[in-house]
C-alpha cells in the first residue's frame, strides 16, 4: 500500500492536500515504527530475504488506523488494494512490538536467479 501511493507521488499525480498527508503519515510512521532495515540491514536483501515483506501485528491498531488516509488515496485513484489478515504469513524475519518482516512460505524455493532485478522493497 505504501509502495502504490509512493508511485502515485513520484508520478506527479497526488494533490498538494494528498501529498501533505504523504508526508505527514510518513513522519507519524517515522516516529512511532522501528525501520526494520534500519535495524537489520540485511531483512530486504533480496538474495538472502527474496520476497520479504512487512505485516502490522493485530495488536498494531494505531498503526493500522492510520492506513486509511493511504486507502482513500488508492481509492480515488481507483488503484486496486486489499487487506489481507493472517496468523501465519510466512517465515518470520523480523519482528518487533508492531510488526513483522516475513518471507512467504515456499518463495526461498522460487528464487529466480535475477531476484535482485525482480524484487520489490516494500515501504
Amino acid at each position: 500500500m505504501f509502495a502504490l501511493v509512493n508511485g502515485l507521488a513520484a508520478d506527479g499525480r497526488l494533490t498538494s492536500e494528498q501529498e501533505s498527508f504523504r508526508r505527514s503519515s510518513y513522519d507519524w510512521y517515522d516516529a512511532n515504527l522501528a525501520n526494520p532495515s534500519l535495524v537489520d540491514p540485511m531483512v530486504y536483501d533480496r538474495e538472502l530475504n527474496f520476497g520479504a515483506e512487512a505485516w502490522f501485528k493485530a495488536s498494531a491498531v494505531e498503526h493500522v488506523e492510520q492506513v486509511s488516509g493511504h486507502l482513500e488515496i488508492l481509492g480515488m485513484y481507483q488503484v486496486g488494494c486489499e487487506s489481507i489478515w493472517s496468523s501465519d504469513p510466512g517465515e518470520v524475519i523480523y519482528e518487533d512490538d508492531h510488526q513483522v518482516v516475513v518471507v512467504p512460505y515456499g518463495l526461498r524455493q522460487q528464487q529466480p536467479a535475477d531476484a535482485a532485478a525482480n524484487s520489490p522493497t516494500p515501504r
